[in-house]
């Protein structure tokens, strides 16, 4: 059975301290070396003020929404899956700025509970849920015809819901439910209430997309669950990059029309819930 030993020096000079190896701050208290050489050595001195700067540029990358005191009143907004998350936070906004807000969820229970806390964090009762399902073509088309029908008027659209992660699964107009839910249904409904917004100008064209679009790639067989891998956020990551597409080709078609961003209204939702500018596009 091996044993630990621990031998002691029989010289009391091997006691003495010792110079610490270049760049090494000695832990002794008797160690007779400056150990501020290494903290004002050049390398060390360029390094602080690299990560300094770094961690600054984060920082002024925030952006309170409180900071832009743009109203909304006499606007209506319409913002999809907003009984949670970013949508939510963006509802919450609109609303306390004066404008009349659509809940567009697909469960109408938690959009009626979404609803209720933002009038009464707000203040605004003119906040409402309609139901919608975006993997449904059919209930979009219900939706916007609802719309058309009671709004005179519509000045914001913010396509926000998505989904992630999911199994395959085909719709029953034939479509994989990630690229129905993220990219066609929202795709549709943009279409269907653009001569609304048309109408209404100045108006704005909101849709959530990620960085993560730059790992999707364009495969049309995609929309119908073909060449797909079902694994963490690839199916996502597809959708993300047709979101960016079709909306940069919707911004050229509707130049002149519906309002571009450039005003204070762009930063309204530039880091609303969190959110990055680079992460939707604005036409």
């Amino acid at each position: 059975m091996a044993s630990a030993v621990t031998s002691f020096p029989h010289d009391v000079d091997e006691w003495s301290p010792k110079p610490a190896a270049p760049g090494i701050i000695c832990p002794r208290p008797d160690c007779t070396m400056d150990c501020w050489d290494v903290v004002y050595s050049p390398l060390w001195m360029v390094s602080t003020v690299l990560l300094a700067l770094l961690v600054r540029l984060q920082r002024r990358g925030g952006w309170d929404p409180r900071s832009c005191h743009t109203q909304l009143r006499g606007k209506t907004a319409i913002v999809t899956g907003a009984n949670s998350g970013i949508g939510k936070s963006i509802a919450m906004d609109f609303a306390g700025r004066g404008a009349r807000v659509l809940l567009a969820c697909r469960s109408v229970s938690r959009g009626a509970a979404a609803a209720e806390d933002i009038k009464a964090k707000t203040g605004n009762s003119d906040v409402h849920v309609r139901q919608v399902d975006l993997s449904s073509l059919d209930s979009v088309g219900e939706l916007a015809q609802k719309i058309l029908k009671e709004e005179k008027a519509l000045h914001i659209l913010v396509n926000n819901a998505a989904v992630s992660g999911l199994p395959r699964q085909i719709t029953h107009d034939g479509f994989e439910v990630s690229f129905a839910t993220n990219h066609l249904g929202p795709f549709l409904l943009t279409n269907l209430l653009t001569d609304l917004m048309k109408t209404s100008a100045p108006a704005r064209i909101v849709t959530l997309s990620s960085v993560n679009h730059k790992k999707g790639e364009v495969d049309f067989s995609h929309f119908h669950g073909e060449n797909l891998t079902h694994r963490l956020d690839r199916v996502y990551n597809h959708t993300k990059l047709h979101n960016i597409i079709c909306t940069n080709e919707l911004a050229r078609r509707l130049q002149g029309t519906v309002r571009r961003g450039g005003s204070s209204e762009r930063h309204l939702l530039r880091r609303v819930g969190g959110s990055r500018r680079r992460n939707w596009e604005v036409l």
